[in-house]
């Protein structure tokens, strides 16, 4: 799995790495895009506010989580999960649905 780390948890909740070592544990092969730190575009209203800038960034995030090898994209945040699932190549899923489909 590609796995988009969303600000909410990198620098709001300050819990970089917590979710993919969760995943880990579980099983899954966490795969981690370069340059993994930046923004995918969504950030609440930005990506009403100021659309073109949020869809280029859009596009390089997934460019670089497609680039990984990954089967799926998961991620931790809706409006990140909305967002880069408008274009996405790849299914993208909140973390907890694949836990749900491939764990229980």
């Amino acid at each position: 799995m590609s796995f988009h780390a969303p600000c909410t948890l990198q620098h709001g909740l300050r819990a970089p790495g917590q979710t993919e070592a969760l995943l880990r544990k579980a099983g899954f092969d966490i795969r981690e895009p370069e340059e993994a730190h930046l923004c995918c575009g969504s950030a609440g209203t930005y990506a009403i506010t100021q659309p073109r800038l949020s869809g280029q960034l859009r596009e390089n995030k997934l460019q670089r989580l497609e680039s990984t090898g990954g089967e799926m994209i998961g991620t931790a945040n809706i409006g990140c999960l909305l967002h880069l699932q408008e274009k996405a190549k790849l299914p993208v899923r909140h973390w907890i649905e694949w836990l749900e489909k491939y764990c229980v």
